[in-house]
C-alpha cells in the first residue's frame, strides 16, 4: 500500500478520493469538487490517500499548526475492510506530524478530531462500510488515545449555509496520556482558526465559543 499526497484537483487520484468521500460521508460534510482547488494547494493542509492496486482505498486530511503545536485530523476514510487501512493511515499520519513538529523544534502536543456520537445520532450509515461505522470508529479512536472535551459541541456546516451540525464531540489526542484537561485558550484559538474559512457560522457556534471563553480549562474525558 502507498501513502500518496494529493495537491491538485487535476490529480486522477483526487477524483477517486472525492467519490469515496461521497460514498461514505453525509452530504453536508463533503466539500464540492471544485472547492477543493485552494485547500489542496494550501501547503498547510495535508491530504493523503492510501493506494492499493491502483485504487484509492482510504484517505486522511490533517493539518499542523506551528504556533499552537497541535494538529487537527479533518477526516479519515477506510474504504474496505481487511486491508489494515486504519492502522496504515494512523501510523503514516503520526510519523508525518512528528516530523513537522521536529522541524518546528518541538514535540507534538496533541491532535484534535471531531467524532460522531452514535449514541445520540444513529442515522449515519457511512456507505455501509463497516470499519466506518460510528460505533467502531469511536472505539478505535478511544484505543488510539483520543479523549472527549467536556462541553456541548457545535460544528458549522461545510455548506457555509449557517446551519449547525450536532451529534459530534470535539476530542483531543494528547501525546502525554496523563493530561486530563485542556486550556480553553488553546481550544478557542484553534476553533477560530480552523473555521475562519466559513463566513456563515450559526449563532449557536458563537455562543459555544463565548461559553468556553468564560472558563479556564475543559476536562478531557474517556470516550
Amino acid at each position: 500500500m502507498e501513502y500518496r499526497r494529493i495537491t491538485s484537483i487535476e490529480d486522477p487520484l483526487f477524483k477517486k478520493m472525492h467519490q469515496l468521500m461521497q460514498d461514505v460521508f453525509p452530504p453536508e460534510e463533503v466539500l464540492e469538487f471544485d472547492l477543493w482547488k485552494e485547500p489542496l494547494e494550501d501547503p498547510g493542509i495535508r491530504v493523503f490517500v492510501a493506494v492499493h492496486e491502483g485504487n484509492v482505498v482510504g484517505a486522511t486530511e490533517y493539518r499542523y499548526y506551528e504556533d499552537f503545536n497541535v494538529a487537527m485530523t479533518d477526516f479519515t476514510i477506510i474504504g474496505q475492510a481487511g486491508l489494515g487501512i486504519g492502522r496504515f493511515l494512523a501510523q503514516k499520519r503520526l510519523k508525518d506530524l512528528n516530523s513537522l513538529a521536529e522541524a518546528n523544534e518541538k514535540r507534538l502536543f496533541g491532535m484534535f478530531a471531531e467524532i460522531y456520537d452514535p449514541y445520540r445520532v444513529e442515522h449515519y450509515e457511512f456507505g455501509g462500510v463497516k470499519p466506518m461505522d460510528p460505533y467502531v470508529r469511536r472505539e478505535v479512536l478511544s484505543h488510539l488515545g483520543y479523549k472527549r472535551l467536556d462541553f456541548p459541541y457545535v460544528h458549522p456546516s461545510w455548506n457555509n449555509d449557517g446551519e449547525a451540525v450536532t451529534g459530534l464531540d470535539l476530542c483531543f489526542l494528547p501525546m502525554d496520556d496523563s493530561l486530563d484537561e485542556l486550556k480553553t485558550d488553546l481550544i478557542v484559538k484553534f476553533l477560530r482558526r480552523y473555521y475562519s474559512v466559513l463566513s456563515n457560522k450559526p449563532k449557536s457556534w458563537y455562543e459555544m465559543v463565548e461559553n468556553l471563553e468564560a472558563k479556564d480549562s475543559v476536562a478531557l474525558l474517556p470516550i
